[in-house]
């Protein structure tokens, strides 16, 4: 199976990503990690994302789409994915129907990690104390959280229309969470 798992940042998306790769023996893609794999290796891409990311300017879609393709087309990979971060934008989600389909491959779930500002800020404030992140105010996580909630609302409801979404209540525990996300991939 392929997954999307979507969540504000501090919502723990990959805390239960680990727990969905370790029990279901999937791949977790994370964009992020692509992109600096690609600088990493020195590849053409590489080079084209490395120019982006110094020149101030977020990586292009079209870029993304590379760097996504080489994943989705390893055989190693085939409905074995777990999508952490992408897509980011409706445009994206478009174009990894697209590519999956390409493939012979489609998404069969797309879950929501439901979490309130409040709780974000708590965690968030956690977090910081136990590992010093420097990207962790509160002002940041503010930040943040309204970017994700307005960029990600479109992909959201397209998900929804395709009867894909899931929205877990992510307020709750790691292990009740774990729980639900269990028992909603043991029905696909």
């Amino acid at each position: 199976m392929n997954l999307i798992i979507f969540g504000p940042p501090g919502a723990g998306k990959g805390t239960q990503a680990d727990f969905i790769v370790k029990k279901y023996n999937l791949y977790q893609l994370s964009t992020g990690e692509i992109l600096r794999n690609e600088i990493k290796k020195k590849t053409e891409l590489g080079t084209k994302i490395f120019s982006a990311i110094n020149g101030g300017s977020l990586v292009s879609d079209d870029i993304v789409k590379k760097a996504v393709e080489v994943f989705i087309s390893d055989k190693k990979y085939e409905n074995r994915l777990i999508f952490d971060g992408y897509p980011r934008n409706l445009n994206q989600a478009k174009t990894l129907k697209e590519l999956l389909s390409k493939y012979n491959q489609k998404i069969d779930l797309v879950l929501q990690l439901s979490v309130s500002l409040e709780t974000i800020k708590k965690r968030i404030l956690e977090r910081r104390i136990q590992e010093k992140r420097a990207d962790d105010s509160e002002e940041i996580a503010i930040k943040r959280y309204k970017t994700y909630e307005k960029t990600t609302e479109p992909v959201i409801e397209y998900y929804k229309k395709l009867n894909l979404l899931k929205v877990i209540d992510g307020e709750r525990s790691i292990d009740q969470i774990n729980t639900e996300i269990g028992d909603i991939i043991s029905l696909i």
